[in-house]
């Protein structure tokens, strides 16, 4: 599916818009079903590996979104110490100021792939932020980055 529409050309996309296509046609799902085109999570495995999913700053301001920022070092997480004693990383949100969500992730550092299925969710979901505070991560592992980006939000 990805391949003929060109919109996103990665195979977990792919699958994705295929199993939207297939719902519809089946009719299973209503036909006004849409593959979600601003939520494509992308992961480059290098070392460290850089995950995001959702808006960069760029492309918020290119598209006239109010964004606030929130940035966090992933490397003050206790679970950090679980990929390397001496773990550097970064992690971003963007959030939509007039609806409260979170429109874009961005997460640099060991094992930041495995924090793109929440964030897609939380994007794809449509949370809002202050749900988002009653998602509770374990600890110690760099899930927690959740709870951190928010509190450098609101300490903003």
């Amino acid at each position: 599916m990805g391949d003929v529409n060109r919109r996103a050309l990665f195979t977990r996309q792919g699958k994705y818009q295929a199993r939207v296509a297939g719902a519809v046609i089946a009719s299973r799902a209503p036909h006004s079903s849409t593959a979600d085109v601003e939520a494509v999570p992308g992961v480059v495995f290098t070392d460290p590996e850089v995950a995001s999913v959702g808006l960069t700053v760029r492309e918020a301001e290119r598209t006239g979104r109010d964004v606030e920022v929130a940035d966090y070092e992933i490397g003050h997480l206790a679970g950090a110490v679980q990929y390397r004693p001496d773990y550097r990383g970064r992690a971003r949100n963007l959030i939509d100021r007039d609806r409260q969500v979170v429109v874009g992730a961005t997460f640099v550092g060991p094992g930041v792939a495995e924090l793109l299925y929440s964030a897609t969710v939380a994007i794809t979901g449509e949370v809002p932020v202050e749900r988002l505070w009653h998602a509770v991560p374990a600890f110690p592992t760099i899930s927690e980055v959740w709870l951190r980006l928010l509190e450098a939000r609101r300490d903003s």
